[in-house]
């Protein structure tokens, strides 16, 4: 079919990181960030998985990894996916 749109899974989204959740990345020991790094790659393709979950309170959605917890935000008009912050699981939602 000429002109028909992509299925919503065909679409692939950018993802971008904050410099916050960027220099938290870096200080993570290799092998964790290589399991985080490649969590957020695939948010770019399914920016919402089934093991995502919506914030409460607060714009957003969060992905576990391990005892690592990623928080992002998802722009579908411009196909975006931000990275907000990556912190360990007990320091993730304060401030």
């Amino acid at each position: 079919m000429a002109g028909a749109e992509p299925r919503p899974s065909a679409r692939r989204y950018r993802v971008d990181i904050t410099p916050d959740a960027a220099r938290q990345l870096r200080k993570l020991d290799p092998p964790t960030a290589r399991r985080v790094q490649g969590a957020i790659e695939l948010l770019g393709l399914d920016p919402r998985p089934p093991a995502s979950r919506q914030l409460r309170g607060r714009p957003g959605y969060r992905v576990r990894i391990g005892d690592w917890r990623v928080t992002y935000t998802v722009e579908d008009g411009i196909l975006l996916v931000l990275v907000l912050r990556l912190a360990h699981r007990r320091d993730v939602y304060e401030g």
